[in-house]
């Protein structure tokens, strides 16, 4: 599985890959996680910072951030 942190780097951006990282460890999941900051690359997928993407399809982007729950049943979805 691949999940993709959009964002430039700022705080809920930060809040977002933990989040990421939390939810594939309490699942047992192998996935790798990749933060893109790059600007030209976030904009193929969001205006909105911070973006989920999760196997290539954008599973949330902006705010409120979602929770840890939340998170998790986005992962699962893809599983």
């Amino acid at each position: 599985m691949e999940i993709k942190v959009l964002g430039p780097g700022c705080a809920n951006c930060r809040t977002m890959e933990q989040l990421a990282k939390t939810a594939v460890k309490e699942l047992g999941i192998d996935a790798e996680i990749e933060k893109v900051s790059e600007i030209q690359e976030i904009m193929r997928y969001t205006m909105s910072t911070p973006g989920l993407l999760i196997n290539g399809k954008l599973k949330h982007s902006g705010k409120p951030l979602p929770g840890l729950e939340k998170v998790k049943e986005l992962i699962k979805a893809e599983v």
